[in-house]
Parts: structure tokens; C-alpha cells; sequence
């Protein structure tokens, strides 16, 4: 095997990883999968806490289907909802209500604290961290939202 793959394999291995942690996290404390959390993250970095449909999917790296599939339970339960734009009635917005900026208020501190637990212990040297950042980084994880028609 090359160097190549066992690194990209390492590296799909890990963020399995990191997803199961933070679904069972987020989950037990909110009631979201990390995926949810993505999402409402997205919107709530976003101008007005809204973005068009097209722009969360590609901005989450989804489709068009998949993103309207991930806001279904989301809208539900009063998380998001759909806003039609007044000027144009074939775009809708996909926008946090008071109960999702909350909600992701509080998600974002148990994922903080979830993150720091596992990037924060002794076994990472000074430096790691913000090294492993840089790297994926480069690998198109910016870790800032993308802002529709710019970059992150």
C-alpha cells in the first residue's frame, strides 16, 4: 500500500472517529448528530442567520436533495424554517429561528469542549494542533463557513 493511501485511509479512519464522538455527544446533550450541528453552524455564521438552499449544500458538500433531506427533522422541530425571498419566488432561504440559535449556542460549547478534550491532551506536543489544522487546511477544511459567491 502506498504512503498516499494509508495516510487518506488513516485519515477517513479518524474522522469516523470524530463523528461517532460527536453524534453520541451531541446527541445524548441536544438532540442533534454532528451532521445537524454542521448545518446549524453553517446558517448561524451566515449573514442574517439565513442562507439560500444551493449555497448550505455546497457550502456542507452536499446536494440539493441531500440538503433539503438534512433540514426536513430540522424545520420539524423548529429549528429552521423555510423562508421564500420576496424579490424572487423560486429561491427559499433556509433560516435558524430563536430555537436553533439557542440550541446551537449550546452545542457549540459541548462541541467546543468535546474538541478540546481530544486535541487538548497531553499527547499532543505544542505546536500539533495548530500543525494538523494547517494540513487539513490544505486538504479543503477551511473551518470557517463559506460565504456564498467568495471564499472562506
Amino acid at each position: 500500500m502506498s504512503e498516499y493511501l494509508d495516510a487518506c485511509l488513516r485519515l477517513a479512519r479518524a474522522q469516523a472517529v470524530l463523528v461517532k464522538r460527536f453524534d453520541n455527544q451531541l446527541g445524548r446533550l441536544h438532540g442533534l448528530s454532528f451532521a445537524d450541528f454542521l448545518l446549524l453552524q453553517q446558517l448561524g455564521s451566515a449573514p442574517g442567520d439565513r442562507m439560500r438552499r444551493v449555497d448550505l449544500a455546497a457550502a456542507l458538500g452536499l446536494t440539493a436533495s441531500g440538503v433539503t433531506r438534512s433540514l426536513g427533522p430540522l424545520e420539524r422541530v423548529g429549528l429552521v424554517e423555510r423562508e421564500p425571498d420576496p424579490r424572487d419566488a423560486r429561491v427559499a432561504y433556509a433560516a435558524l429561528t430563536d430555537a436553533g440559535r439557542e440550541r446551537l449556542q449550546h452545542a457549540e460549547k459541548a462541541a467546543g469542549q468535546l474538541a478540546a478534550s481530544v486535541l487538548g491532551g497531553e499527547e499532543w506536543a505544542p505546536g500539533e494542533v495548530a500543525a494538523l489544522t494547517g494540513f487539513l487546511t490544505r486538504l479543503g477544511g477551511t473551518g470557517l463557513p463559506a460565504q456564498p459567491g467568495g471564499t472562506a
